[in-house]
């Protein structure tokens, strides 16, 4: 097939295919660029406080309506549940948070980052009782891979918490941080998320289109030459006597 391939008529053809295939790339990529140029972009309001439980239910997964908004929701500390976290990192640095178990009026526990610290945070050193918390409403973090239980955690995860809390009924899938730490704490702070936008699918259906007729111009010049391979190989050309 190599011998065919290489004859001057299909080296021609294979620059033609090629450069077939270059001009439909080029217009796969204009499209594609439209596509970006025109992407809707998805306003949501994040930052005007909300009522966590009118985004937000216990024994749920974070959604991404609820994702980043600041809330408000009235809970009582729960005396016992404190937990440091170690190796955290803030915009102030590495250091310590203060994660706290606070239970909702209708009997839900909620995870809440109070504040941080370079070093030198203890269970127990705020006091319990009940209080109106506002701050952002962000999802779990994944489990630490090393046993949490025989040595320090450095992971905001609800399923490791429960673990220690005593009594926590029903459960929020995320945690709220803080908008303003208590005093003898930093604010951890968090940023706003980031702003999403949804692709012109129209355009990028284009992109793709042209994209495929490039690999198909390649493919045509290749089942061009195997033919007459195929054909030569079967009907093999005699040689006069």
């Amino acid at each position: 097939m190599w011998r065919v391939a290489t004859r001057p008529k299909w080296i021609a053809a294979l620059f033609l295919a090629l450069g077939v295939a270059s001009i439909f790339g080029l217009l796969g990529q204009w499209q594609l660029d439209r596509s970006i140029e025109q992407a809707t972009v998805l306003e949501r309001d994040t930052e005007t406080v909300v009522p966590l439980e009118s985004v937000a239910t216990p024994q749920s997964v974070t959604t991404s309506e609820a994702s980043g908004r600041m809330v408000s929701v009235e809970c009582d500390y729960v005396e016992g549940d404190d937990v440091v976290l170690t190796n955290r990192r803030t915009l102030q640095g590495v250091g310590e948070w203060l994660v706290r178990h606070c239970m909702t009026e209708d009997g839900s526990s909620l995870a809440v980052a109070v504040g941080f610290a370079p070093s030198g945070l203890t269970e127990g050193m705020l006091p319990a009782g009940t209080t109106t918390l506002i701050g952002r409403y962000v999802p779990t973090e994944s489990p630490q891979q090393s046993n949490f239980m025989d040595g320090e955690m450095s992971t905001v995860a609800i399923p490791e918490l429960l673990n220690l809390w005593e009594n926590p009924g029903p459960v929020y899938g995320g945690y709220v941080v803080l908008a303003s730490a208590p005093d003898g704490l930093s604010t951890i702070g968090t940023e706003p998320p980031p702003t999403e936008s949804e692709l012109n699918w129209l355009n990028l259906f284009y992109a793709m289109q042209w994209v495929i007729f490039g690999v198909f111009a390649l493919y045509l010049w290749w089942r061009l030459v195997r033919d007459e391979w195929e054909r030569e190989a079967e009907n093999p050309p005699t040689r006069a006597p």
